[in-house]
């Protein structure tokens, strides 16, 4: 069984800067693609980015874009998302999550493609 952690979480002023950390444990690692998604209040779950099992390809969607990176230190088993210059728009629950993928080296966009979701952590952003 495959389980993530999510931490970094709180409250950050807007224009401040969070990192988040999810550690993988339960099966091979670098098995697996990662992606990092977040649920505001009301709001249905949306993808924010997504990253390869070796760590060599990356996408973001949008509205994230030169203000987040993911990244992934196989060593640790942890994929991390770092956030800049953050917004009170990005208040939400932050969940990583795991797609097994024994072939190919790409990334994931699609949140039914991930087998593997952490508990969450909040994100407040005050104005």
């Amino acid at each position: 069984q495959v389980q993530l952690v999510e931490s970094g979480g709180g409250l950050v002023q807007a224009g401040g800067s969070l990192r988040l950390s999810c550690a993988v444990s339960g099966r091979t690692f670098t098995m697996f693609a990662m992606g990092w998604f977040r649920q505001a209040p009301g709001k249905e779950r949306e993808f924010l980015a997504a990253i390869s099992k070796s760590g060599g390809s990356t996408y973001y969607t949008d509205s994230v874009k030169g203000r987040f990176t993911i990244s992934r230190d196989n060593g640790k088993t942890t994929v991390y998302l770092q956030m800049n210059d953050l917004k009170p728009e990005d208040t939400a629950v932050y969940y990583c999550a795991a797609k097994f993928s024994p072939f190919g080296d790409g990334y994931y966009l699609l949140q039914r493609v991930y087998g593997y979701w952490g508990q969450g952590t909040q994100v407040t952003v005050s104005s």
